[in-house]
């Protein structure tokens, strides 16, 4: 097992199919949510995606985008048959030690507000609807 945190440049693209595929079947058809996945944001030159690999397998994602005066955590997932592991915990370890020195702020789907509070994250707004599902803003001082 391998945790990456990579710049767009550095993926190959069987690494962007692999996250595009891993996004799509949990945000979108999982949680059937359909909206513009892709964005510019995935080749900012500052984003870092991390990457959950075991073997040649993505089974783990995060994106990490540079908001200015902080860092803003996003798009975090594990595939269904990785879940119950404790392996997100990896993925937002690397997150937060890609994201140094500035605030870090995620807006945490409800259900899992305390699992981000592990980290240090608190609630930083009210709770709001994003494509149907409850959201928390919340924010890491530093």
């Amino acid at each position: 097992m391998k945790v990456l945190a990579v710049s767009f440049d550095m993926l190959d693209p069987y690494a962007v199919y692999g996250i595009c595929k891993i996004r799509q079947d949990v945000f979108i058809v999982e949680q059937n949510c359909p909206y513009p996945d892709l964005d510019t944001r995935d080749v900012d030159p500052e984003t870092r995606h991390v990457l959950l690999m075991i073997d040649d397998a993505l089974l783990g994602y995060a994106r990490v985008l540079d908001d200015g005066e902080v860092w803003r955590i996003g798009r975090v997932l594990l595939a269904p048959d990785a879940r119950g592991r404790g392996w997100a915990d990896l993925i937002m370890d690397t997150a937060l030690n890609v994201s140094k020195e500035r605030d870090v702020v995620l807006d945490a789907q409800s259900p899992l507000a305390g699992w981000y509070a592990t980290f240090g994250f608190e609630a930083d707004g009210d709770e709001f609807l994003e494509d149907g599902i409850p959201h928390t803003p919340m924010r890491l001082s530093r």
